[in-house]
């Protein structure tokens, strides 16, 4: 049995905290700054303390587990890396203001690695010449940065994070999909353990390239994501991820297009509102520019343009709104009257709901005037269909059709199936067994380790504290003094005893300290079990309390031990 040192909280640097940080916004932020687990450095640069670091190294320790578990190999590659391989891929400009850059003294240019595809593929390169050196799975848990606009909620958006990244290298695209369904599994393993609730969702590929692509989401209300779920099949996916078939309409029967006079009508709402007819009548025009190309984006008048969506799809060109300035440069394109029909040089790319056949109301391309009747694909053409509104509530699952239903939530992992994009650019071959060179396919796998601590919090906290799963607490009991010598050496002894029994325990043995704030100290800081020496100490008897259930029972000092070392 392994003693494990007892931690004691006179010792420990770690104060809690009894006001929220004026500048948190989420659960977490505030209950990881007042327990004392974190403290802020900069915006969006974390310290971690005693009690954080505990939980931290605990989610590393399932994270390694479960990837060693796979047959993955572990190696540490440099946070610093050079430009060139960046380059190589693109990447350098694709990443944009988010990489942080940065020089040395002769004016070499590097990065701080916000993920590692590129140097893993140049790592497998050097080390692999044979069909026969692979598969391969590598990770490491490492240091990552993004120089974000604007951190915030705490250790869930940080500029520098934790994270466990892995690689798969394979001959085949057999072998890469199987090396994706390990991950799956090890990650389905990794979040059951750490006691976290996740959905896996259909997700984008982004910066990241490659095929296939799942998130791992955590609901919470503090998340960035939005996810869509659907009640009835097992249909999720990120709202960014959801694609609609195209459905063709007979249009035979609708009247040639009309222009109509509507004055004073440059939005859906007064348009809308001027010929009685709902906002789904009407098809709305959003102008950008992709690279200082106009385009126009065609939805239904009562839906929304996704911009993430338009910016994906267009990535890596820069994607922004026209200006007044562009509407001047281009006498042609009437401010809040735009058609598709007779555009002329402008780029035309519509929602699927826009589907050939539908008629629509819109603009006329002359002020105060708009046309119904206007067909798609018989008074214009639509250049490319591409999924851009925003998601609703209720819209129907492209599985079954039964309402989605929408959810906030946090990233936790993600898994791509990148194919040959990187070692494409980067020429990984390997010698086959026919002896001819076969180009390398690959697979990139991320589990937010920083992030996970700060989900954990968001899901599992309550009205007093943090509540940590067993297996990634600081401790197992948090043992409380409740004041008077007496009850202190008793607490300091049954310490030592489940110490000795391998049980982590964190005592609360301050000298000065009222039993009232040990007991609110105990529940923000959020260990599974309290075990309390108080009044009837001379007895030989302790109190302990479930922590999440709040279930309290006395128990003499010998069944304390028994029941906490079982």
């Amino acid at each position: 049995m392994v003693n494990v040192p007892v931690q004691r909280m006179s010792q420990l640097m770690a104060k809690t905290l009894r006001d929220d940080p004026a500048d948190a916004e989420v659960l977490s932020h505030k209950l990881l700054v007042r327990a004392g687990y974190v403290r802020r450095t900069a915006a969006g640069i974390w310290s971690w303390l005693p009690l954080g670091k505990k939980v931290l190294a605990n989610v590393e320790r399932i994270v390694r587990e479960e990837m060693d578990a796979i047959g993955a190999q572990e190696v540490l590659l440099p946070a610093i890396l050079p430009r060139e391989p960046y380059e190589a891929t693109g990447r350098w400009e694709e990443y944009g203001p988010e990489l942080f850059r940065l020089q040395d003294r002769k004016g070499g240019d590097y990065l701080l690695g916000p993920t590692h595809e590129e140097i893993f593929t140049l790592l497998v390169k050097d080390q692999a010449s044979s069909y026969k050196d692979l598969p391969v799975i590598l990770y490491q848990i490492q240091t990552k940065f993004r120089d974000e606009a604007r951190p915030r909620a705490g250790i869930l958006r940080g500029r520098e994070f934790l994270m466990k990244d892995s690689y798969s290298f394979d001959t085949e695209d057999d072998g890469l999909a199987r090396s994706y369904a390990l991950h799956r599994e090890a990650y389905q393993k990794i979040f059951a353990r750490l006691g976290l609730d996740y959905r896996i969702c259909a997700a984008t590929a982004g910066a990241m390239g490659g095929s296939k692509s799942e998130e791992f989401l955590a609901p919470a209300e503090a998340g960035e994501d939005t996810f869509a779920d659907c009640p009835r099949c097992d249909f999720a996916a990120n709202t960014e991820a959801i694609t609609y078939e195209l459905k063709p309409v007979d249009a035979s029967q609708v009247p040639a297009a009309e222009d109509i006079p509507t004055p004073d009508t440059p939005t859906i709402e007064t348009l809308a509102a001027h010929l009685g007819v709902p906002a789904s009548a009407t098809l709305k025009n959003l102008l950008v520019k992709v690279d200082g190309e106009i385009v126009a984006v065609g939805v239904p008048g009562d839906r929304e343009v996704d911009m993430d969506k338009v910016e994906a799809h267009f990535a890596p060109a820069v994607v922004e709104l026209v200006t007044e300035a562009d509407f001047t440069a281009r006498p042609d394109l009437v401010r809040g009257y735009v058609g598709p029909q007779g555009l002329g040089k402008v780029t035309y790319i519509a929602d699927p709901r826009v589907a050939p056949g539908t008629a629509w109301i819109t603009g006329a391309n002359k002020p105060g005037t708009h046309t119904r009747n206007v067909v798609a694909g018989r008074d214009f053409e639509v250049g490319e269909y591409v999924d851009v509104v925003v998601v609703q509530e209720g819209d129907p699952c492209p599985k079954c059709g039964t309402g989605l239903v929408l959810d906030r939530a946090i990233e936790i992992g993600h898994i791509f199936q990148l194919g040959r994009k990187y070692t494409d650019a980067l020429k990984l071959d390997v010698l086959g067994q026919n002896g001819k060179p076969v180009r390398v396919t690959m697979g990139s796998y991320g589990v937010g380790v920083s992030r996970a601590v700060a989900a954990l919090a968001e899901q599992t906290a309550d009205d007093k504290g943090l509540c940590w799963p067993r297996e990634v607490a600081p401790a197992d009991v948090h043992v409380v003094a409740a004041g008077k010598a007496l009850q202190t050496e008793l607490a300091l002894d049954i310490s030592g005893k489940l110490a000795a029994a391998g049980v982590r325990v964190l005592v609360d043995d301050r000298a000065g300290v009222s039993p009232g704030v040990k007991f609110t100290d105990s529940e923000l800081i959020g260990v599974p079990q309290i075990l309390v020496a108080g009044r009837r100490a001379a007895d030989g008897v302790v109190e302990l309390k479930d922590r999440r259930t709040g279930e309290r029972e006395e128990l003499t000092v010998e069944e304390a031990v028994a029941r906490l070392t079982a």
